[in-house]
């Protein structure tokens, strides 16, 4: 009963999770363009040269710090969300989330190695690869449901029934 009530709970974390890791494995490639297109390839080998001579503890600090002057950013978001700039809000959290994501995807491909070189870290890192692993068997079957209801032609009727019941079912929850 109670893995009944908390399965939409894991779905959705699930589907979060996910599309973290679909922002970050579209993010990477994008951002290694951004390199090639912006002078960024001599930052990068001059970092990756600055990080091997860091020990493993240091490299998590290079890693972590870049994402740091993001957070005003966010809290400028939530401020113009706090006082209904909804479109303004949606744009600047949007905005920091890829340019988070962003400078993440790039700063770790260059730390990796030496991060991976701490047990905890490959633990967790380990840990974090079949939680994705993990979700995406979760979120699979619902998205290939969601996908057979809308059939070859979009839309379907049935998908539209799905989604009433559903709406139903909130409503009866309430």
């Amino acid at each position: 009963m109670l893995r009944r009530i908390f399965q939409p709970l894991w779905v959705l974390l699930a589907l979060i999770f996910l599309i973290e890791a679909w922002l970050w494995d579209h993010l990477e490639p994008i951002v290694a363009r951004v390199v090639e297109w912006i002078p960024l390839r001599a930052f990068k080998a001059w970092l990756a040269e600055r990080v091997d001579t860091l020990s493993p503890a240091m490299t998590l600090i290079v890693f972590i710090v870049p994402v740091i002057p993001l957070f005003p950013l966010k809290m400028f978001g939530l401020w113009l969300l706090a006082n209904e700039y909804w479109i303004s809000a949606v744009a600047i959290l949007v905005f920091a989330k890829f340019l988070g994501l962003g400078v993440a995807a790039f700063i770790f491909d260059v730390t990796r190695p030496k991060l991976l070189q701490m047990a905890w870290f490959e633990k967790l890192y380990d840990w974090v690869m079949m939680l994705r692993t993990t979700a995406r068997a979760m979120v699979d079957p619902i998205i290939l449901r969601i996908k057979e209801a809308m059939g070859a032609g979009g839309w379907s009727s049935r998908l539209l029934r799905m989604i009433q019941h559903f709406r139903k079912r909130v409503r009866e929850a309430r």
